[in-house]
């Protein structure tokens, strides 16, 4: 079987890792730096305005850095169970601090006080997605998490959008569909654990 190529932002992401593995930083290093960056969006984003626009940025700027770890750990020969579980709760940490941050930015705005429910709702549902995603590599091994790409873009890749759509001022529209999209994709993600992946995976492909 071919090996699939890269996504666009992990090949962006080498050139830095590259740069760090001439340095002490470790991988977790690297992904804690990702948490707070995140988590530090999240925040900006709770406050709205133009706070949200600086917030949008850190979790762009979070989302890059989350792909470094994993590159910088292959070239330091630094990967670790551990490194593979903290990487994926970390990401779940600040897309839910990303979730939670602008619904309550929003609470003043046109959703009002449905803002704040909607971000809490989409943000529970990524919460309960990391967590039964990491049963599913438990279970059945890394290739069974492995996301459809097209053209060098991830599914998860959309989260960059949330920049320029928080820049235009269109973090109300992507907030109502994030909470429509992520309890679907909670519910797709059990059904996968529950029913198994997919064939072409198993629990020899474990790392």
């Amino acid at each position: 079987m071919t090996a699939k190529s890269p996504p666009w932002d992990q090949r962006l992401a080498r050139p830095v890792a590259r740069l760090l593995a001439k340095t002490p930083a470790t991988p977790n290093q690297v992904t804690t730096v990702s948490l707070l960056l995140g988590v530090s969006g999240g925040i900006l984003l709770g406050f709205g305005e133009t706070a949200a626009y600086w917030g949008a940025l850190l979790y762009i700027l979070a989302q890059f850095v989350d792909h470094m770890d994993g590159e910088l750990a292959r070239m330091t020969g630094q990967t670790s169970e551990f490194g593979h579980y903290y990487d994926h709760i970390v990401g779940g940490i600040f897309e839910f601090a990303l979730f939670c941050g602008i619904g309550i930015g929003l609470g003043a705005e046109a959703l009002g006080g449905w803002a704040t429910v909607l971000g809490f709702v989409a943000a529970i549902a990524v919460g309960v997605t990391v967590t039964v995603r990491i049963g599913i590599f438990r279970r059945y091994g890394r290739s069974a998490i492995d996301q459809p790409s097209w053209g060098g873009f991830e599914i998860e890749d959309i989260m960059y959008l949330v920049g320029p759509i928080a820049w235009i001022d269109g973090l109300d529209i992507f907030l109502l569909l994030a909470s429509i999209g992520t309890p679907i994709f909670m519910v797709m993600t059990i059904l996968e654990y529950v029913k198994g992946p997919s064939s072409g995976t198993g629990a020899d492909e474990k790392a």
